[in-house]
């Protein structure tokens, strides 16, 4: 399994050979082409592995997070590394910072989502018609109270987001979320830690981004069954473990 080095202007290569590809997305690149925008990682992809047969992508980061995701180069590898998508053999982990401290360490939110029809692109919780999501979450230190560790155990759009921000999940929403930090205020959340008199009003970030980059990703390569893993930091976090 031979590893590759030619890179992709303005999408970091982590991981290469003749059957996947694993690029760092960075936060304001689209994963595949919208309807009036054509860049995105699967375009870069494309335009620079023209060696590429059949669908690449296989799984999405939204526009606005960053971090690892896994490409197919062939048909077959396609096929497999979705068959484990499907089958709950990805590992992901993402961070975030949040807006404000949560009170407790830990814990799991589960909530049904489906896409908000008047509202595109934002997701709604509907206990009627809504696909159901799980979350596990937890602190990421004691030093560090609005930095969490995010474990999604379903994949859907804005899953970690909606978890965050929504009052029937964490209730205290990422940092930069321009879809739901205003949607879904959190400074009289009860799940959040009271700020001193003294401490500033939740901000938008100063990087101007989204603080949520999936920092963590597990495969069985589809060739050789070998499991690999992959770490990158957080660019809006500088004290991140590696």
């Amino acid at each position: 399994m031979s590893e590759l080095n030619s890179s992709i202007p303005g999408l970091p290569v982590i991981f290469e050979d003749d059957s996947v590809i694993v690029v760092d997305k960075p936060s304001g690149m689209l994963s595949q082409p919208g309807k009036t925008v054509s860049d995105s990682v699967v375009t870069r992809v494309m335009q620079f592995r023209p060696e590429a047969d059949g669908p690449v992508l296989v799984h999405r980061l939204d526009m606005d997070t960053s971090g690892l995701l896994v490409m197919a180069k062939n048909r077959v590898a396609h096929r497999l590394l979705q068959q484990q998508f499907e089958h709950r053999r990805i590992g992901k982990r993402y961070i975030a910072r949040l807006c404000m401290a949560p009170q407790a360490l830990g814990g799991r939110v589960h909530l049904p989502l489906r896409g908000d029809m008047d509202d595109r692109p934002r997701q709604i919780v509907c206990q009627a018609h809504g696909k159901q999501s799980t979350t596990i979450w937890h602190r990421f230190s004691a030093s560090d109270p609005l930095c969490v560790w995010l474990y999604p155990l379903t994949g859907r759009t804005h899953q970690l987001r909606v978890h965050m921000a929504h009052p029937d999940g964490l209730g205290v929403a990422i940092q930069g979320d321009r879809l739901y930090q205003a949607h879904y205020p959190s400074s009289n959340n009860h799940n959040a830690s009271a700020p001193s008199e003294s401490a500033e009003p939740p901000q938008e970030p100063a990087c101007g981004r989204l603080m949520l980059h999936a920092q963590y990703l597990a495969f069985d390569h589809p060739e050789t069954g070998v499991r690999l893993n992959f770490q990158t930091p957080a660019r809006f976090f500088e004290n991140e473990q590696k």
